[in-house]
């Protein structure tokens, strides 16, 4: 997977946060429709961090196999 494609996934998965996060109801959080917008924040943003932790292994890889 290119760093080009792992920018696209970034990029939705911050679209999935502004999403989730108009359909939180913040009076009541733990509400059945706030509480799955939640778990779909946790969800993109372990998405992102996975993403770059996969990017930074990959700059790390290429640096290997250049010496």
């Amino acid at each position: 997977m290119s760093k080009t494609i792992s920018i696209i996934f970034i990029v939705v998965a911050i679209g999935l946060i502004a999403y989730n996060v108009t359909l939180v109801n913040f009076a009541d959080p733990f509400e059945k429709n706030s509480t799955i917008a939640l778990i779909g924040i946790m969800a993109s943003l372990c998405a992102i961090v996975l993403l770059l932790v996969f990017i930074t292994s990959k700059k790390i890889q290429d640096k290997v196999n250049k010496d």
